[in-house]
């Protein structure tokens, strides 16, 4: 086997066992991310050995071998978020009405001017619920348009590209701006009043990626996505989770938090759905997360249009049906889960 494709090979294989070491350093936690890329390297590598460098010796059969074994773990870990994998949340059968509740996330990219362009889109999508993150004074005075239409806001714009500004057609009430990891890191947690008169309890987050220039380990991340897990399975309504949580749907912690919280993936069984990066088609990854409780069916879910952001906005449609609850996928943690999440809840974190 030729150098070139012995040596990519070998890297393709190590990419994938790299995030079995459970640490919380950027650089195991980051090889979370490519799974989808990786199976294209990995069926282009493949395709190639069989077609022009077919292996002859033992060292090159090990290495041929390795990577089809490697082939079918990715397939095994994506399958789930294709169409094919069974969907985690039913689709709604009724009729649209009181008890929808359409939510839009869009993580703006704080230094990108084109508002108007996340105000068209808002537009054309008629959400219920807007979250924008990324946002600064200068985003929250750009989306008062929205006011007239989302007389129901909690405000939090920051410079340190954390800000966050929620706006409701509904009713919200104890409305709270929680710092629960770091005192600079915000996520609001709110009831939202359905038209039926439901309370629905609604968590937003961001929390800090793990990569070097932001926060070196993703100690910091997890604990807030978990510590909201917490919060999620101990609600009495029904609950929705949103934000961009800078991690990726099919990570461990993204999983440990489905089974702690017991929340749904409206993703699984659809599609990938990958919110970022809107400028590279070759490196999209799903981080704008919706979840939900076991007690609402999905209207629909779409990604939209780019408006200058490196994220696509996201913008999906839930029904309230508590009858869901016996035909949704609930994910349960195991005891071993619980532990685990306990231990990354109670770890260090830098203030």
């Amino acid at each position: 086997m030729h150098a070139v494709l012995f040596y990519l090979s070998i890297l393709t294989v190590v990419s994938t066992l790299v995030p079995f070491v459970r640490h919380d350093f950027w650089i195991f936690r980051v090889f979370e991310y490519p799974r989808l890329q990786k199976l294209i390297l990995n069926v282009a590598l493949i395709t190639i050995i069989i077609l022009f460098e077919f292996p002859k010796t033992t060292q090159d059969i090990i290495v041929f071998i390795a990577l089809i074994l490697n082939l079918l773990y990715l397939v095994y870990l994506i399958f789930p978020f294709t169409v094919l994998g069974k969907k985690q949340i039913v689709s709604s059968t009724g009729e649209k009405g009181n008890s929808n509740l359409k939510l839009f996330i869009g993580n703006v990219y704080q230094e990108n001017r084109k508002a108007n362009e996340y105000l068209s889109i808002i537009a054309a999508c008629k959400p219920d619920v807007v979250l924008l993150v990324e946002t600064d004074m200068w985003w929250q005075q750009e989306m008062d348009f929205l006011s007239n239409d989302y007389p129901h806001q909690i405000k939090v714009p920051l410079e340190n590209t954390y800000g966050m500004l929620l706006y409701s057609k509904y009713e919200l009430t104890d409305g709270q701006v929680n710092y629960l990891v770091k005192k600079d890191i915000p996520s609001i947690q709110t009831l939202v009043k359905l038209p039926s008169g439901k309370l629905v309890q609604l968590f937003c987050l961001h929390p800090e990626p793990p990569v070097p220039q932001e926060n070196p380990r993703s100690t910091e991340r997890d604990k807030e996505i978990l510590l909201i897990a917490n919060k999620a399975k101990e609600s009495q309504h029904p609950v929705i989770v949103m934000g961009d949580l800078n991690d990726v749907a099919w990570s461990y912690t993204t999983e440990l938090f489905g089974k702690i919280s017991g929340l749904l993936d409206p993703r699984r069984g659809r599609g990938f759905f990958n919110s970022f990066n809107a400028k590279y088609f070759f490196l999209r990854f799903p981080l704008d997360h919706i979840f939900c409780s076991a007690d609402f069916t999905l209207s629909s879910i779409k990604r939209l249009e780019s408006c200058g952001s490196d994220h696509f906005p996201m913008c999906v449609d839930l029904q309230y049906n508590p009858k869901a609850e016996i035909l949704n996928d609930v994910p349960e943690a195991t005891q071993e889960d619980k532990e685990l999440a306990e231990e990354k809840i109670n770890a260090e974190v830098e203030k």
